[in-house]
């Protein structure tokens, strides 16, 4: 099979591989659809250290079954499928309380690090195990199941935070996730929903799909500004979409007291906390790690409509231009949001 492989620390090259193997309880997928991740992104040069060349990224994706195995009695070929990013035990003591994504042996597929390698989804098959499966809806298209993990993600966080109907929120970061949120908020009922990014483009695509307000931290003063437009009060939750001691601040600071804050964000390894900020307003802090059975419900908001995939699509490209691709993510393009690469089988 033909697939996207990241050879060194920024080389990625189309290279022919043997199709992954796959055991009684797995299926082959033929994949139709996968999404260039932040996390790819940032991994194609080493600096998180979870992408160890060589390997196979790609972990938000969506195809069709090719093969199943002996096994996998519930599944045939021909099945529109999309699989959770975690691969999870479903043994262990966290599995066994639900919480999959905390998973004592959890591995990520297209993540590769010291402690195991999972080739992923930039390639014309893959291989899950069928407990991490999801039938489509007919009506979704691959290109958008694809968007069901970063959405899982979003809804994950808002989910683990006390937001209530008619509440405010302030989501800072408006990458995918950033923008996710928004979509989550707004399906939860927030009243006040305030994006916060340096990028224009985010802005305008977050006023697009639910905000209430959008504020340009290059050229205001966010705090004030949050501030200003919750009468002085702050917002009731903040949601850190970004992983650095600016916007984890930031979050700390513009909610009321006794607010909540959720990190989703997850760039940076360590970052500065304001403590006092924390501890004499009695905030609570939430840290948010990507899903945990959310993928029902997401496919389902996403088939609906009450999320929207096709303003956050930017471009659905050849699996044979994801180079470049991602050489442009990298640098930063503006007006680029996601970018769905598609094999071709």
């Amino acid at each position: 099979m033909k697939a996207l492989v990241l050879k060194a620390y920024g080389q990625l090259a189309l290279d022919e591989m043997p199709a992954p193997s796959f055991g009684p309880d797995e299926v082959l997928i033929a994949v139709k659809a996968c999404g260039i991740c932040g996390s790819d992104v940032h991994g194609m040069d080493g600096s998180t250290g979870r992408r160890l060349p060589p390997v196979v990224m790609g972990h938000e994706a969506s195809g069709v079954i090719a093969k199943a195995g002996a096994a996998a009695a519930d599944w045939k070929p021909g099945d529109r499928v999309t699989f959770d990013s975690t691969i999870y035990c479903g043994q262990c003591e966290f599995c066994r309380m639900g919480r999959i994504n905390l998973c004592s042996n959890r591995r990520v597929l297209g993540v590769s690090c010291d402690e195991y390698r999972h080739h992923g989804a930039f390639a014309e098959f893959v291989a899950v195990p069928q407990r991490i499966l999801y039938r489509l809806p007919d009506v979704l298209s691959f290109e958008h199941a694809a968007l069901v993990e970063p959405l899982s993600v979003a809804l994950h966080a808002v989910r683990r935070t006390p937001v209530s109907r008619g509440d405010g929120a302030v989501v800072i970061g408006c990458g995918i996730i950033g923008l996710m949120l928004v979509q989550a908020l707004r399906v939860a009922g927030c009243e006040q929903i305030i994006a916060v990014d340096v990028a224009p483009d985010r802005l305008a695509v977050a006023a697009q799909i639910g905000a209430t307000a959008t504020i340009h931290s290059g050229n205001a003063d966010a705090l004030a500004e949050i501030l200003w437009l919750t009468n002085k009060r702050g917002a009731d939750a903040a949601f850190e979409a970004v992983g650095v001691t600016a916007t984890a601040d930031l979050a700390l600071r513009c909610v009321r007291k006794g607010g909540a804050v959720a990190l989703v964000g997850n760039v940076a390894p360590k970052i500065e906390f304001p403590l006092q900020v924390a501890v004499t307003r009695e905030l609570t802090v939430f840290g948010s790690c990507a899903s945990s059975g959310e993928y029902p419900d997401c496919l389902k908001l996403l088939a609906d409509g009450a999320v929207r995939a096709e303003p956050l699509i930017s471009a659905v490209a050849p699996l044979a231009e994801g180079a470049a691709w991602f050489d442009r993510l990298y640098r930063k393009e503006p007006g680029l949001l996601k970018v769905i690469l598609t094999p071709v089988q």
